[in-house]
Order: C-alpha cells, then structure tokens, then sequence
C-alpha cells in the first residue's frame, strides 16, 4: 500500500510532507515503512519528552481506556481530580486553578479569555518572533507574518515588542492591557531563551500596572530545559501558565493554570471544552508528571543539554552563527538556509531534526537519548555543514 501518496492526495496541503511514513516508534527512535530507524530529535516537535512509547504513560492509558474515556467537566472525575492534584503539587503558589484543553493552542485561547475576563482590559503585549499557536487569538498574539496576514483582521488591540527589551516593554504595558505574554525560550522565534532581566522586568512592570504575566511553556515545561519550569531559571512566577507538548507523555494535553485571584474573576460558563479535561488525558498527563518527577528528568536533560551544546560548539563551520539553548531545547542558528541541512540529516544520517526560523536547526531530543547518540548528531551536523 502506497500509504505517502494516499496521504498526500487527501491532506489539506498545509503541510510539506517527508517522502518516507514513520509507522511506529520505540524511545528515542522511529522506524519507517522500509525498516530505516531514525534517531528522533524533533519529537512531535517537542511532545515526547518521555520519548515514544514511555511504560508509564501506555500502561495509564491502556488501563483507563478500559475503565471510562468521556466525561464532560459538568460531572467530577476521579482520574481529573488525580491530575490537578498532582500538577498543582509541582507549581509554586499560588498557580492553583487549572483548566485542561487539548492543545497548547487551546491551553493560549483560555489565558487570553481568563486575562481579559479578570482585568476588564482588552490590550495584550507580546513580543516579536513568538509564536503562539494558529487560532485566531493566539495567532493574534504571534509575530510571525506568513501565520498572520491570510488571516486578518485578528484580535485587537496587541502590541509586539522586541524580545529581552525592557524600555520598549515598559513603554508598552499601559492602563488598558490586560496581560503580557513571554516564552521564556522562544521556540519557534529561534531558541532564544529570555535575558533574566527582561522576565523580572515583566514581572515587575505587569504588577505595577495592573496587568497580568502570561509565561507560555507549551514547549520548555515539564523538564526540558533543565529545570521543571522554565520560569524557574529566572526566578519569576505568573499570573498564567501554558503548559502542552510533554504534559501528555505524548497524548494530546494542554492546560491553564492561573492563581485563584484571577479564576474567581471568570463567570462560569464564560469558557469551556468538550474533550478537555477527559478521563483518558488525565490519566495520562499525571502519569507523564510522575515519571518527569520520580526520576528528576530535568537534571538528566540539563547534563545531557550542556554536553550536546559543548560538543556543537566545538564545530569548526563558517556557516554556524550562534549555537544557545538550555537543556534538550537546542538551536544552531546558520548563516543559511536550514532545511537543506535538515534533509541531510535524515536521508544520509537517519536524524530527525526541524527548523526554528528559516535559520536555526532545532534539536528537541527525548530524555531517554543517551549521550553517544547526541554525540554521533553532533558529528552528523558538523559532516552535513562540511565545506
């Protein structure tokens, strides 16, 4: 069976397809239709922290699948209850409340609802290179050009500032905004982790002006860069948390978590979700947290993040510019294009790697990935950028 081009003759077209079909994946590797095994550094673009397939999180899945996988939020739910607990339980007061989504975009929609719903405010803050998701309010608060002008007219007012500017922030952030909105590492902008300065500014500012912060870790919570949050690097707490990507151990999870000041401003009804918030997720997401937390899976990615980073940037290449990140969260920022090198990877080299700009490679390998392997894509890099 031709499964690629049966896939390309029904998909929306949105997307540029691989010319191989991974069909299942083990740790840190996938395996395609041909029997080729490819070392995953992308995973799901950051989802499969754990990597694929994690005991754990099968095993939390598999038995809840059997016991009750629907249950609207109108009824409470045991496996629900489990989840909050054990979230709240790794969040610092007072990010207490949460409301479950499907997606990290899901999880953007409901900080911007909740921000303007508890402030009266209508104005957001967000900087230049982030990347929010693709719905028509986290969109809204994206930079990306090519993501926004098909869509105009999008939510309104937003003012984008460079990223790590505090002037421009400060002179930003008025009476009329509801909240600002960071990633503390800019994922999709390039990699580029935030200045502590500029997130304690943030803090700081947002307080004085009666405005809220939203950090948005669709990508860094959950371990990947070396500490469980990111925001704990810089010493900053928000009003408003994103979490998605790893929350799930792969399932589709993402959530809200905000302080009770802010969630007992929001009407009831005034939001909501069918498949948010499932019995199948949360049994799920709080398998994932435990596992990240048991094991204290942070530390190995900070180790295995610093030897991946000191090894890229002991190659010798004209056409690197720049190699940052923290922990599993990596990008080798070019003087070129990326995706020819990308492509590289994968045919001569069997790595799995995805662009972060039209410059960076960006590396989001499975804490599972043993140091000989992030060593061997660290020479894959340096043959496939030889002169």
């Amino acid at each position: 069976m031709d499964w690629l081009a049966i896939e390309k003759r029904h998909d929306s077209g949105v997307y540029a397809k691989s010319d191989f079909v991974i069909t299942r994946g083990e740790g840190a590797y996938v395996f395609d239709t041909e029997g080729n095994r490819y070392l995953d550094l992308i995973t799901g673009i950051g989802v499969g922290f754990l990597g694929h397939g994690h005991p754990k999180v099968v095993a939390a899945i598999r038995a809840q699948a059997e016991r009750l996988m629907v249950l609207p939020q109108v009824f409470a739910s045991d496996r629900r209850a489990e989840f909050y607990q054990t979230l709240a339980s790794v969040l610092p007061e007072p990010l207490t409340r949460v409301f479950p989504t499907n997606s990290g975009t899901e999880a953007v929609e409901a900080a911007l609802k909740f921000a303007r719903a508890a402030t009266g405010k209508k104005k957001f803050v967000a900087a230049m290179r982030s990347f929010h998701g693709r719905s028509f309010g986290s969109l809204s608060v994206t930079w990306e050009k090519k993501y926004r002008e098909p869509f105009k007219p999008l939510v309104e007012p937003v003012e984008f500032i460079p990223y790590n500017d505090v002037e421009a922030l400060e002179a930003a952030v008025d009476d009329e905004t509801a909240a600002v909105i960071l990633e503390p590492i800019q994922g999709e902008g390039g990699v580029r982790p935030a200045a502590p300065e500029f997130l304690k500014a943030a803090r700081a500012i947002t307080e004085q002006r009666g405005a809220l912060l939203v950090l948005d870790e669709i990508q860094t919570g959950l371990g990947r860069t070396g500490r469980l949050f990111a925001f704990e690097h810089f010493g900053v707490v928000p009003d408003i948390l994103t979490l998605a990507k790893p929350l799930g151990g792969g399932f589709p999870l993402g959530a809200m978590i905000t302080t009770d000041a802010v969630a007992d401003k929001v009407p009831k009804g005034a939001h909501g979700t069918t498949f948010g918030g499932n019995p199948l997720a949360m049994a799920a997401g709080t398998a994932a947290i435990q596992a990240v937390v048991e094991e204290r899976l942070w530390e190995r990615a900070e180790r295995l993040g610093q030897v991946f980073m000191e090894t890229l940037r002991k190659i010798e290449s004209k056409k690197i510019r720049e190699v940052r990140g923290l922990g599993l969260m990596v990008g080798v920022e070019l003087k070129e294009k990326a995706a020819p090198y990308l492509k590289r990877l994968a045919e001569e080299h069997k790595i799995l790697s995805i662009q972060a700009g039209p410059n960076v490679m960006r590396f989001l390998p499975p804490v599972v990935v043993t140091e000989e392997e992030l060593l061997r894509a660290a020479q894959a890099v340096e043959e496939v950028l030889g002169e």
